[in-house]
C-alpha cells in the first residue's frame, strides 16, 4: 500500500501526511517555499515538480525509504470534524471547482435526485435551504462510509483517523500532529524542528485556502446545522476522530480541541 497522501520536501527536511480539508494547501506551499524560496504558482495539489508526492511514481522509493527509516521530521494536521464536514459540503458539493465544473461529474446530480440535496442552482449562487440540504448530504456521507453505497467514500469527508492510520500501519511514525485551529503554533513547532533552505516567516505566509470562493458562503453558525439526528450521524462517522484528536462532540459551537493529542495513543490505536 505504501504511503498514499504523503508529501516530502525535495531536501527531505520534512514529511507530511496530507489530510484533506485540514490546511493542506497552506502546509504544502510552506514546504515548497522552504526549499525554493517562492510559492508554487497555482494550487499546490497540481504541482508535479518541486515537492515529492506519493502520487508521483518517481518520488515513491524516496518517500518510502525516508519514512521507514524515520530520517525526517514527520507530521500531520487535524481539524474539528463538524467544521470539516461543513467545509466539504460547501466546497465540494455546492461549489463550482477550479475547472469550471461540478466536483466528480455526476455526483451532485445524483445527490439532488436521490437525496433531495439543493446546491444553489447551476452556478451555486442562488438561495437555498442550507441546513436542510446539508443534513441530507450528511446522510449520504454516512451511507458512503458505512456501506460504500451509492459510492465509495470521498477523501474529503472520510474520517481523519483513516487517512492518518495508513502512514502508521505501513511503518511510519509521527513526530507531531497539530490542530488547524492552532495552526501557527503547530507549524511553528514543525519549522523549529527542521532545517529550511529558505527560512519561513509564518507571519508573512498567506493562507492558501483553495476552496475559498468555490461555493456559497455559510449563512448560519456551525451549531445550527447539527440537530440531534445530525450529531448522531457525525458520531457514527467520526467517533475515532473526536476521541483521538480531543474535539468536543457535545458542543458543535466549540471548534477548539478540549486537550492535547496523545501521540502514543494515536500510534497504538491506529497502528493495528
Amino acid at each position: 500500500m505504501g504511503f498514499p497522501g504523503t508529501w516530502m520536501t525535495e531536501s527531505e527536511s520534512m514529511v507530511y501526511r496530507v489530510v484533506p480539508k485540514c490546511a493542506c494547501s497552506t502546509i504544502g506551499q510552506i514546504m515548497f517555499y522552504s526549499d525554493h524560496g517562492r510559492f508554487f504558482d497555482g494550487d499546490i495539489h497540481d504541482s508535479k515538480t518541486g515537492l515529492h508526492k506519493w502520487a508521483q511514481e518517481e518520488s515513491q522509493l524516496l518517500i518510502e525509504t525516508n519514512v521507514k527509516q524515520h530520517k525526517s521530521y514527520s507530521f500531520t494536521c487535524v481539524r474539528n470534524p463538524y467544521t470539516r464536514i461543513l467545509s466539504s459540503f460547501f466546497d465540494k458539493i455546492c461549489g463550482i471547482q477550479r475547472n469550471g465544473k461540478r466536483y466528480r461529474g455526476n455526483l451532485v446530480p445524483m445527490l439532488v435526485q436521490k437525496y433531495g440535496v439543493e446546491v444553489g442552482g447551476d452556478d451555486g449562487k442562488q438561495d437555498f435551504d442550507q441546513i436542510k440540504s446539508f443534513r441530507r448530504f450528511l446522510l449520504f456521507a454516512r451511507d458512503t462510509i458505512r456501506w460504500k453505497k451509492p459510492m465509495e467514500p470521498d477523501i474529503h469527508w472520510s474520517a481523519m483517523a483513516g487517512h492518518i492510520s495508513t502512514f502508521i500501519v505501513n511503518g511510519g511514525r509521527y513526530d507531531q500532529i497539530f490542530f488547524t485551529e492552532h495552526f501557527n503554533d503547530g507549524m511553528l513547532n514543525v519549522l523549529g524542528n527542521t532545517q529550511q533552505k529558505h527560512p519561513v516567516d509564518l507571519t508573512k505566509i498567506p493562507r492558501f485556502n483553495e476552496s475559498e470562493g468555490h461555493g456559497p458562503t455559510r449563512s448560519h453558525p456551525v451549531e445550527d446545522y447539527f440537530d440531534d439526528l445530525s450529531k448522531h450521524l457525525v458520531w457514527e462517522i467520526y467517533k475515532r476522530d473526536f476521541q483521538l484528536f480531543k474535539y468536543d462532540f457535545e458542543n458543535p459551537a466549540n471548534k477548539l480541541p478540549l486537550g492535547e493529542i496523545d501521540l502514543d495513543e494515536v500510534h497504538a490505536k491506529l497502528g493495528d
